[in-house]
């Protein structure tokens, strides 16, 4: 009797052990989950009649968040291999966390003149919970799932500003884009499923192998996924839906929603289909060229600054795309890096562009005539975030985008870095002639002094300082090397 309870306590320890340390490889869901469990108390107590007490509130918990996320955490598998992280992913999701921070911090402005504040962050928090899933996908229905529960949320974003007929429009748009891709996802995983057996990660990557079916199927994945991306030719709703939403949803739309799709794409092509390396490289290749070029010709035709951001995400998309056909342990760890980069260099892009919308109504190029007479710091950050965008030296972009193309010359895509130089030149017009506009341009009407709040201020400091530091602190580069992986 005294054996059996031994072992009955033995085996009920191991269980109670083996159930924490499952709940331990979730601790990043878990934490937004309870914050959107405290945002609904929160709105069920009536808390966000103190508009300011509660947004203060809010950021505190998302900055124990994104603390919480650097703490060490192991790395495992969970539900069958359903869920498993890794010190990369676990990157990827801080990389997602601050972002979340910043963008909070920079809307502060928008967040203090709308209602239903806490809905907001509901519907944000939501969202990222879908990715965080999708990030840490080891079957594919998980990566479905996690897809899906993050782009429903933005749908509702989109269309935050219900009283205007552009931001219904977006919302409109956000939803048969996501319907669309979601449909032609789904139709290339069972076609997947037809050629492997299989939906598991680690099954089809030890099975699949190149034939008419399996081309065809990652054909219609590569498809859904270039929805999400904004790769061309399935970027036209881009543009719409950036400029109907709300500054601070396109900031997030542009920043994490597009990050965190990326993170994903390395992850089906490097490892789902790493045995068709020759055939999707090429054709990864093609849509870099045709994403880098064309997006840059459309944002040369831009006079609203948010279409113009949006077409400026396309481009960079394309040469994102020349990172990803690298295929190496340096391009994996590469696009991560230009992630980081890219999320500081919109965010601070944007905190901007709220600012003045926020002052002054307006969100076309001309609002921003003189605005460095009137309001030298904002016109600063918004040179610098657009100088790195353009990967103009000492920024850090401009090692994100060297590295990028260096991936692709250690695979011999000669012709795609010739692409990608002229484009890199083309930008620079696109990028310069705004700031143009801030610093030589006077305006018809003197714009306004802009006073920032503290929460923008942080964030703003924040970019500028992450912009003019990671690039030249290697470390950063090193560390996100150690984690990454290859063909």
């Amino acid at each position: 009797m005294y054996k059996i309870a031994i072992r009955s306590s033995g085996s009920l320890l191991n269980k109670i052990s083996m159930n924490l340390e499952t709940i331990s490889l979730l601790r990043f869901e878990w934490i937004l989950i309870a914050i959107i469990f405290i945002l609904l108390v929160m709105k069920l107590t009536d808390a966000d009649k103190n508009t300011k007490s509660m947004l203060t509130v809010v950021n505190g918990l998302l900055l124990v968040n994104f603390l919480a996320g650097l703490l060490p955490m192991a790395e495992g598998s969970a539900f069958s291999n359903f869920f498993h992280t890794s010190q990369l992913i676990v990157l990827e999701k801080n990389i997602l966390n601050l972002g979340l921070l910043l963008i909070s911090f920079s809307g502060a402005r928008y967040l203090y003149s709308i209602k239903n504040q806490l809905e907001f962050y509901i519907l944000m928090l939501s969202s990222v919970v879908g990715m965080f899933f999708m990030i840490s996908s080891g079957h594919v229905l998980m990566l479905y799932l996690g897809l899906e529960m993050s782009s429903i949320p933005v749908a509702a974003l989109a269309n935050y500003n219900r009283t205007l007929r552009n931001s219904s429009e977006a919302g409109l748009k956000m939803i048969f884009s996501s319907a669309f891709s979601s449909g032609i996802l789904l139709f290339g995983i069972s076609l997947l499923y037809g050629a492997t057996g299989s939906l598991s990660f680690d099954a089809i990557s030890m099975s699949i192998q190149p034939s008419a079916l399996s081309l065809l199927a990652f054909a219609f994945i590569l498809g859904g996924f270039a929805f999400k991306m904004s790769v061309v030719p399935f970027h036209l709703w881009t543009a719409d839906v950036y400029e109907g939403a709300p500054v601070q949803v396109t900031n997030f739309l542009s920043v994490i929603s597009k990050g965190s799709v990326i993170f994903v794409i390395i992850t089906v092509l490097y490892k789902l289909f790493g045995n068709m390396h020759m055939e999707w490289q090429l054709g990864v290749s093609v849509l870099s060229i045709l994403t880098m070029t064309i997006g840059n010709l459309f944002t040369m035709r831009q006079t609203n600054i948010k279409r113009l951001l949006a077409f400026s995400s396309v481009t960079q998309v394309g040469f994102v795309l020349v990172g990803i056909a690298g295929a190496t342990k340096v391009a994996n760890a590469s696009v991560v890096y230009f992630v980081l980069i890219y999320m500081l260099s919109n965010i601070a892009a944007f905190g901007v562009i709220g600012a003045i919308s926020e002052s002054t109504g307006k969100e076309t190029l001309s609002a921003f005539k003189g605005l460095y007479k009137s309001n030298p710091m904002l016109a600063l950050t918004m040179a610098l975030s657009f100088f790195s965008l353009a990967g103009i030296p000492p920024t850090a972009g401009f090692f994100g985008k060297l590295f990028l193309l260096a991936a692709g010359f250690g695979q011999g895509l000669y012709v795609v870095l010739a692409v990608a130089s002229i484009n890199l030149v083309i930008s620079l017009y696109n990028y310069l002639r705004v700031v143009k506009t801030m610093f030589m341009d006077d305006a018809e009407v003197a714009l306004p002094s802009i006073k920032s709040n503290a929460p923008l201020t942080i964030a703003l400091v924040i970019c500028v300082a992450g912009l003019l530091l990671v690039g030249f602190y290697s470390p950063i580069f090193n560390y996100i090397s150690s984690f990454s992986y290859g063909m």
